[in-house]
C-alpha cells in the first residue's frame, strides 16, 4: 500500500462522496479508480454495463424493477 498525493479540493470531494456513499475515504477512492480505470480500457462499454458486469461477477444479483403502467 502506498500513499496517493491529490488536490484539497479532490480530497474533499472524496470525503463528501464517502458519507453519501457509506465508505470510507479510502474506499471511495479507491473504487472510482477501480471504475475509472474499467472505463478508460473499455471506452465503448457504457458505465451501468461495467457496474452490471462487475456486480454479477462479485456475485451479485439485483432484483428486476417492475414496470408500473399508467
Amino acid at each position: 500500500m502506498g500513499i496517493v498525493n491529490i488536490e484539497d479540493d479532490l480530497h474533499e470531494q472524496v470525503r463528501r462522496a464517502s458519507k453519501v456513499s457509506c465508505r470510507s475515504i479510502n474506499a471511495q477512492a479507491a473504487y472510482w479508480i477501480k471504475i475509472g480505470m474499467l472505463c478508460e480500457t473499455h471506452p465503448t462499454i457504457p458505465f451501468t454495463e461495467i457496474i452490471e458486469r462487475e456486480l454479477r461477477a462479485a456475485g451479485v444479483a439485483a432484483p428486476s424493477l417492475a414496470v408500473n403502467d399508467r
